[in-house]
């Protein structure tokens, strides 16, 4: 029998299905954009000479280039903005299972955030520059305290962020407008070299040099990281990820207002040039994640949908499929594994795509295949291990 919870009326303590299944099309969405990265020159440096826009279809409108425009546009920012959300909402959640047992909050949450940042700060050395886990962990600091606050404070609060982070990217957006177009960049041959030809230890050196730059994503959107993870616990505690009637009406509302409205507002800012990225990524795109919430739970909602339970099972696994996917990326496309990237450098975007495809069923085989005899992801466990004092659950028979 459903428990309801102390600080969340009318939402139950059993784990909801489509969460599951929402995590699993983040993690596998935001690859969609992230592999890009890896297959470009210049890799993760790339991104700040303009490595994450799209063609220009208006311009060439071959079968090539309207793929990738439409495949970048579908993922860009928007399953970024998802992934926040369900952060914010896994926070209540967390929140609302102190309150079932009389736990004073944050209580021991700030260890667990400190425990997410260490796992961040080593997968940005190791693996990936463009880290989401080091911005997720200090956000979750912040927001941690909110929920002990009222209902008025935390409005204000999400409100308040999403206000600063809007004239922020107005501000960017309008000087992006009024400055000469210098063209597009080309990638840093130095860079280019490190990906294509460049030891592993140049590498993790390379970003440890260059390390406020790359980790420039979180502090420019810290203002949206606050304000989707507030959304996620407000979402979270209006039902809108039940089985109840309640929870479906909120659904198709979110599908039509932010698929709506926030599609031909998209599409009209990609189409528009390199001018209205930041409007489109970081502006925009949250609006679309709000759609394409509401869209996955209608269409579950409505439908045997092919493929949930692969899905689920990625969003079990999610920060060993988030780790891995770039780990994998990482060894398939830099020159200390097979090269792809430099191999097949000028031959077009469909490679590209593949990888995506072959990654995401690599994950989702992996976590299928792990949770038929584990109950957690591989580093689900090691930070369940340690942060608690109980024994983890011995593996399935």
């Amino acid at each position: 029998m459903a428990h309801t919870t102390l600080a969340a009326p009318g939402v139950t303590t059993t784990r909801l299905p489509l969460l599951d299944v929402l995590r699993g099309a983040a993690i596998l969405g935001t690859l969609m954009t992230n592999v890009w990265i890896f297959a470009s020159p210049g890799s993760e440096w790339g991104v700040l000479d303009g490595g994450l826009h799209a063609p220009d279809p208006l311009a060439d409108p071959s079968a090539a280039t309207i793929a990738e425009s439409v495949f970048r546009f579908l993922a860009d920012g928007k399953f970024l903005s998802l992934l926040t959300i369900l952060f914010g909402v896994g926070l209540a959640i967390q929140y609302d299972s102190a309150a079932r047992r009389g736990e004073r909050w944050p209580g021991r949450y700030p260890r667990r955030a400190a425990f997410l940042f260490l796992e961040g700060t080593v997968h940005f050395v190791l693996v990936f520059a463009w880290d989401v886990l080091m911005g997720y962990a200090v956000t979750a600091l912040l927001v941690a305290r909110l929920l002990s606050r009222s209902e008025k404070v935390r409005r204000a609060a999400m409100w308040t962020a999403a206000g600063l982070h809007l004239a922020l990217i107005g501000l960017v957006t309008l000087g992006n407008l009024t400055t000469a177009d210098p063209g597009p960049r080309a990638p840093d041959p130095a860079a280019v070299e490190l990906y294509a030809r460049g030891g592993y230890l140049d590498q993790i050196s390379f970003r440890l040099d260059h390390a406020l730059a790359l980790r420039v994503e979180p502090v420019f959107s810290f203002g949206l990281l606050v304000f989707l993870f507030l959304l996620g616990v407000r979402l979270h505690r209006a039902g809108a990820f039940g089985a109840s009637p309640h929870g479906r009406r909120i659904r198709v509302r979110m599908a039509g207002w932010g698929l709506g409205l926030g599609l031909p507002l998209g599409a009209a800012a990609a189409l528009s040039g390199p001018d209205l990225f930041v409007l489109g990524r970081y502006g925009i795109a949250p609006l679309i994640a709000v759609g394409y919430i509401g869209l996955i739970g209608c269409a579950l909602d409505r439908f045997r949908v092919p493929g949930a339970g692969a899905l689920g099972s990625v969003g079990r696994t999610a920060l060993s499929c988030y780790v891995g996917q770039n780990l994998l990326c990482m060894l398939l496309c830099y020159g200390i594994g097979l090269g792809l990237a430099d191999r097949l450098a000028g031959s077009g975007p469909w490679w590209v795509m593949g990888l995506w495809a072959g990654v995401s069923l690599v994950l989702v085989a992996a976590s299928r295949l792990w949770l038929r005899r584990f109950d957690r992801g591989p580093l689900e466990a090691v930070q369940h291990r340690a942060l608690s004092s109980r024994p983890s659950p011995a593996p399935r028979p």
